[in-house]
């Protein structure tokens, strides 16, 4: 069995990494072509190109790089056609992905998949009937997605999210990453998770500086995990607090892939309160059961254009699935300092709530069950 497999960003690269490996423990010969990082490259794909050229987010944070993009769309497309693979597999990353599984169908009848569906049920209900012309099946992270594509067309499975799948963080490894650091005995510990593109980290940077040094919260230390390659700018933007604060980066140095990722999860199990940027992070840090403040802003543009588009009162992945409000969010102009640090402090006092809901996200998204990326292998096995 032959399968075509495409991330664009660190969390494709995750979810890639754990389908493959379902995928060869069901299909044991099963070889794989396509695009991924770290965690796809060990399960056996050599990446056409870095796949960090394609983690870009936002309208106008795509608009310069377009005449690139479009020509690595074509060449990966063209790479399909030629490799002719039993399946084609997109991960996320709709503005690539979906560009190269529209040129693959026009020109073959290669079977088309795409993991984690369009957020149609927050904005732009109108991309799953586009993406139903050139997409068979879907593999949802959410339960409360399949009937949103089924309508359009597609067959959909719920095949649970990956969190769900992780092993509980345990008080040993808490305590050997405190070790390992240095981290102060019993400091306060925030956590703050500027996004894994340089772009977020850059744009987000001053306003979590300026709220984590605003909020009244005692002996506050920071933990900063981050990737090997971002260390750097990490380490330069959040200077201010990592002094004040003798904070800490958590880059998985000279680990594997997987264990980077887990001490990058260990990392969040040791916060009391985390400062995060929106998206599947809010999940990591439910499954690391730290309670957490959301803060995300974007280029102007791109915030004129989505505000006018959002279907739903709430962005955080935790608040739709818990169906609660409980994690405070400032999306957009409502990204302040000042607001953040007060929800920050809000919740460092009283975290209960937010344990709550932590759980029953956990729950819901099938913590217990196959792992996830066994259950997405399964799926796409099942419909071939």
């Amino acid at each position: 069995m032959k399968v075509f497999v495409i991330a664009g960003e660190p969390s494709g690269d995750k979810l890639g990494g754990a389908l493959m490996a379902g995928l060869r423990t069901e299909v044991p010969d099963v070889t794989f072509e396509g695009i991924g990082g770290p965690l796809m490259q060990g399960q056996g794909v050599q990446s056409l190109f870095a796949m960090e050229e394609l983690s870009l987010m936002g309208i106008a944070e795509i608009l310069p790089k377009y005449r690139h993009l479009k020509r690595r769309i074509r060449e990966t497309a063209e790479a399909v056609i030629a490799a002719k693979p039993d399946v084609l597999i997109t991960i996320d990353s709709p503005d690539f992905c979906l560009r190269v599984a529209r040129l693959v169908k026009a020109a073959s009848d290669i079977r088309t998949v795409h993991y984690v569906a369009p957020t149609v049920w927050a904005w732009r209900a109108g991309r799953a009937q586009k993406m139903a012309r050139h997409i068979d099946h879907v593999l949802a992270l959410f339960p409360f997605e399949p009937p949103y594509m089924q309508a359009a067309g597609m067959e959909c499975d719920f095949v649970g999210h990956p969190v769900a799948g992780e092993p509980a963080v345990t008080e040993d490894e808490v305590a050997a990453l405190i070790n390992k650091y240095g981290l102060a005995a019993g400091a306060d510990q925030i956590v703050i998770l500027p996004g894994s593109r340089r772009s977020e980290i850059e744009r987000l940077g001053d306003t979590f500086v300026s709220a984590i040094q605003a909020a009244k919260i005692p002996n506050k230390h920071v933990i900063l995990p981050t990737l090997p390659h971002l260390r750097d700018r990490v380490a330069e933007v959040f200077a201010p607090v990592l002094k004040d604060g003798g904070g800490v980066i958590v880059d998985g140095t000279g680990l594997s892939p997987e264990g980077a990722a887990r001490e990058r999860l260990v990392a969040m199990a040791a916060g009391d309160v985390a400062l995060a940027a929106s998206g599947t992070v809010s999940l990591e840090l439910a499954a690391a059961r730290t309670p957490m403040v959301i803060a995300y802003d974007m280029n102007w543009i791109s915030r004129v254009i989505i505000s006018r588009m959002l279907l739903t009162d709430t962005v955080t992945l935790v608040n739709l699935v818990s169906e609660t409000r409980v994690v405070p969010e400032f999306i957009g102009k409502e990204c302040q300092p000042g607001p953040i640090a007060n929800a920050l402090e809000g919740v460092f006092a009283d975290p209960a709530a937010q344990y709550t809901a932590l759980e029953a996200t956990m729950q819901r998204l099938g913590r217990g069950g196959d792992a996830p990326g066994l259950r997405a292998a399964r799926a796409v096995l099942a419909r071939l």
